[in-house]
């Protein structure tokens, strides 16, 4: 790890003495060079274009006495020094704008020199993780019996700084808007959530696993929380996203981990794999819960040590990624099934927040119907708004039972787009609201019937392939079983349930057993059965 030190150049405690006597005076930004136990790497020397000469004085010194060090010049201009929001301003563009390698160096803020406001927002910059390191502080000898002094580097502890820590509630709320989108939500448990990510995308590099049903916004908000890390210097690799479901077999292996020419039919040349892709960056694995065993054992590996070998290959490689999980699956429920694995599980859920759907804070819809009408409105570069009449029928809706939203904020951005483009003159009107309504009336009813289908029922119990073997007939009789079942207390609750007629004319009645028979017929058990409705809501 290369070490480098961020300074204000001191125009006066840095200029002691003419020619060569300036050797025999303490000078604090020379001096952090003069350590045999401190090799600073680079130093990123700021300074007033006006103080040219003093810097190049400087420079020529530092590398008189210590060569290996880089001085890098950066031009600053305070237009007043002493005034404390124009200092801070000028200090965090340049801690924003500059790009920060955390993963190979180690930085040292200098708080010696420049004014002393400077210094208090060199500090609170540094405590905020904006100037990610340590500060470090320089000073004379006693009677400057050696011109190198002493230094000492401070590694900032906030549980002792309360009252400076108050003045990041500022960043704090801006980071959590940013989080939310900019949308000003109303939801008390939520807004709860965001705001303990916000501490925990700055401070934690731990995996975080987003819980949620589908379209409740988990890809958006892992894109958020990426832009938030890599603004605060957490982060200087890229975001890398994939979808779990869409990973199957050798596939799963290559794209993931990556694999060597050769390792299998296809694999016409090498291939680095999305991990190594995410090297100083972020993973982020949506619909995790869909890996396959195989997948999941060389993930866990990946982060625990970050290392894995790719597909075919006989050397390992390493990435330092950080990861977001995402899943509207019941990990808990698919790792006591065997499905997914318990450790890999422990490992990811440090920090585990679960998005509501769109119905669970309906009080969140109207100031998003706000935030997708600019998005349009953007996108299509004029001006779209509700009628007030328009407006009202389409909240009245929006809040009715008959509103299901089962595709969350996917349905909702669906549906302002549509009545976007159709509105004339950028007015939506009532016309156009109720023809959206009776369109997503349709949509639901259609997905309602599709959840009620035989076929779609059964699938995830006996596959694909026994379900293009089955009759129809076989088909309704099967998932008629399997709902009885699932709504059952216990097999003989379902036994009574289909048997009820039957039963009464049997001498003796073992209803677990005839319920038992159907299930073996098919493979499947009772308890299964329960584990996957709870899975799947």
């Amino acid at each position: 790890m290369k070490t480098v030190a961020i300074s204000i150049l001191g125009t006066t405690m840095d200029r002691r003495g003419k020619g060569d006597k300036r050797w025999d005076k303490w000078r604090p930004t020379i001096s952090m060079c003069q350590h045999d136990d401190l090799l600073i790497d680079r130093l990123e020397l700021l300074f007033d274009p006006k103080a040219q000469t003093l810097a190049d004085q400087v420079t020529a010194d530092i590398q008189r006495i210590s060569p290996e060090t880089t001085v890098v010049h950066n031009h600053l201009s305070f237009p007043d020094p002493w005034d404390f929001e124009t200092v801070y301003s000028v200090l965090l563009d340049f801690a924003r704008g500059y790009r920060f390698r955390s993963s190979t160096e180690t930085y040292l803020t200098h708080i010696t020199t420049g004014t002393h406001v400077a210094q208090i927002c060199l500090y609170l910059l540094t405590e905020a993780g904006y100037l990610p390191g340590q500060l470090i502080q320089t000073s004379p000898a006693k009677r400057e019996s050696t011109v190198a002094g002493h230094y000492q580097i401070i590694d900032l502890d906030l549980s002792k700084y309360d009252q400076i820590a108050s003045r990041f509630q500022k960043e704090h709320k801006e980071g959590t808007t940013y989080l939310k989108g900019g949308i000003e939500t109303n939801n008390a448990h939520f807004n709860k959530m965001i705001e303990q990510l916000e501490h925990v995308s700055i401070r934690s590099n731990e995996p975080i696993l987003i819980t949620g049903p589908t379209g409740a916004g988990k890809s958006k908000l892992a894109q958020r929380v990426y832009d938030l890390r890599k603004q605060r210097g957490k982060l200087e690799g890229k975001l890398v996203s994939v979808n779990c479901a869409t990973l199957r077999g050798d596939n799963a292996m290559s794209a993931l981990f990556g694999h060597k020419k050769g390792a299998f039919t296809g694999a016409t040349n090498d291939r680095p794999g999305l991990l190594r892709e995410a090297d100083g960056g972020l993973l982020f694995l949506d619909e995790v819960g869909e890996l396959g065993i195989d997948e999941q054992t060389m993930l866990l590996r990946a982060i625990e040590d970050k290392r894995f070998m790719p597909f075919g290959s006989d050397r390992e490689v390493s990435s330092n990624f950080q990861l977001i999980a995402g899943t509207n699956q019941d990990l808990i429920a698919l790792s006591q099934s065997g499905d997914f694995r318990e450790d890999l599980l422990a490992r990811i859920d440090l920090w585990t927040y679960e998005l509501p759907s769109l119905k669970d804070r309906i009080e969140d819809l109207e100031p998003n119907i706000e935030y997708e009408l600019e998005n349009f409105s953007k996108k299509s570069g004029y001006l779209v708004t509700f009628n007030k009449a328009a407006r009202a029928k389409y909240l009245q809706f929006s809040h009715s039972p008959a509103a299901t939203w089962s595709a969350n904020f996917r349905d909702l951005n669906a549906s302002i787009t549509r009545m976007g483009t159709l509105a004339d003159g950028g007015r939506i009107t009532s016309s156009v609201v109720a023809e959206e309504i009776e369109r997503l009336l349709r949509k639901w009813k259609s997905g309602a019937s599709l959840m009620n289908q035989p076929r779609h029922i059964i699938e995830p119990f006996v596959g694909a392939e026994q379900c293009d073997e089955m009759d129809h007939y076989d088909q309704i009789k099967l998932s008629g079983l399997i709902t009885t079942c699932q709504q059952a207390t216990s097999m003989a609750d379902a036994g009574r349930k289909l048997f009820n007629v039957s039963r009464t004319t049997k001498a003796s009645n073992n209803d677990s057993h005839r319920v038992r028979q159907l299930l073996n017929k098919y493979g499947l058990n009772f308890a299964d059965l329960n584990t996957k409705l709870d899975a799947e809501t």
